[in-house]
């Protein structure tokens, strides 16, 4: 993949981008479950923290080749956007622990709502309107809706505490989103942003893993072949594609494709996993797509620089 100027003129979708489009949010719904997958063989933390590490030594040779270094002045916040991305995967994997793939993966998705309510706030440029009031509106119905709907734990009871760590996960999210848009870090390269990020997720989650005793991992043929998707498709071959897509693509248009990912993760949660939804849960979680769907801002007409800031699987602003 060769670098591109980041002031290139993006443009309109074309059935590459549809289909490239498709198979990302696709990869990025199957992190969840593929952490699930194999939770008994291998911790969901030291997962985590493992294909943070192979990204990073990846990420950091494509840096050398490209002649990239770290600028001094985005140290700082390159440090509190590390330790919130770090922050959202350790309650992601207790939350994979608690409760099922399929719930993780729809409040996780709730991010893009605590990120425009924290930058309307701090930005004037993202002040919301009245369409953006509705659709915050109907997200946090659908997600009392879809908390009260909880998943059921293996005896048939509720267990909310799972569904609760998720949805601070998607929290954490919003706030590296509310981070890198209003530091400097909204001027780094999307590379550099990644550095920080994974650096951030594997300082923490290797210390967590040793902590909370975390540390089993059964070298199997299966739980090696989970690792390597976490690893070299999610948190970096993923990435890079979708850096590209954003210097070629309008990002509004691309946006438009994430509402795949949770969708796809509930189907394939019940599909490959067995999982089981409440009725009030699906009719929450659907609620919580059209909220979302509101609060995205119109696709803008004319040319439109890139800006590229984003993460692995997630798009930097609006997200995966």
């Amino acid at each position: 993949m060769k670098a591109v100027s980041s002031t290139v003129t993006p443009g309109p979708l074309d059935a590459r981008a549809g289909a490239v489009m498709t198979l990302l949010c696709l990869i990025w719904s199957l992190q969840q479950l593929s952490l699930k997958a194999i939770a008994a063989e291998a911790s969901p933390m030291l997962v985590v923290a493992l294909r943070s590490l192979v990204a990073l030594v990846l990420l950091a040779l494509l840096m050398r080749r490209r002649g990239e270094r770290p600028a001094r002045r985005h140290w700082r916040p390159g440090a509190v956007a590390g330790l919130l991305f770090g922050l959202e995967y350790l309650l992601v994997s207790e939350a994979l622990r608690l409760t099922q793939a399929s719930h993780v993966v729809i409040f996780l998705y709730t991010a893009p709502i605590f990120a425009a309510l924290g930058l309307h706030l701090r930005l004037p440029a993202e002040r919301l309107g009245g369409r953006q009031w509705v659709g915050i509106a109907l997200a946090f119905g659908g997600i009392a809706l879809a908390f009260l709907g909880g998943a059921r734990d293996e005896s048939g009871a509720w267990a909310p505490l799972g569904d609760g760590l998720a949805l601070l996960a998607g929290m954490a999210w919003g706030a590296t989103t509310i981070t890198i848009r209003c530091s400097a870090l909204a001027a780094a390269p999307a590379t550099e942003t990644l550095l920080y990020q994974l650096l951030g997720a594997f300082g923490l989650l290797l210390p967590a893993t040793a902590m909370t005793r975390q540390w089993h991992f059964e070298p199997t043929a299966v739980v090696w072949a989970h690792l390597g998707f976490q690893s070299l498709v999610v948190s970096f071959a993923s990435f890079l594609t979708w850096c590209w897509l954003l210097r070629r693509y309008l990002a509004s248009r691309l946006g438009v494709f994430s509402f795949l990912t949770p969708l796809f993760g509930v189907v394939l949660g019940v599909w490959l996993l067995g999982e089981s939804l409440a009725p009030a849960f699906v009719a929450g979680s659907g609620l919580v797509l059209a909220g979302i769907g509101l609060v995205r801002p119109p696709a803008r007409r004319g040319p439109v620089r890139a800006a590229v800031r984003c993460r692995p699987g997630c798009p930097a602003g609006s997200r995966r």
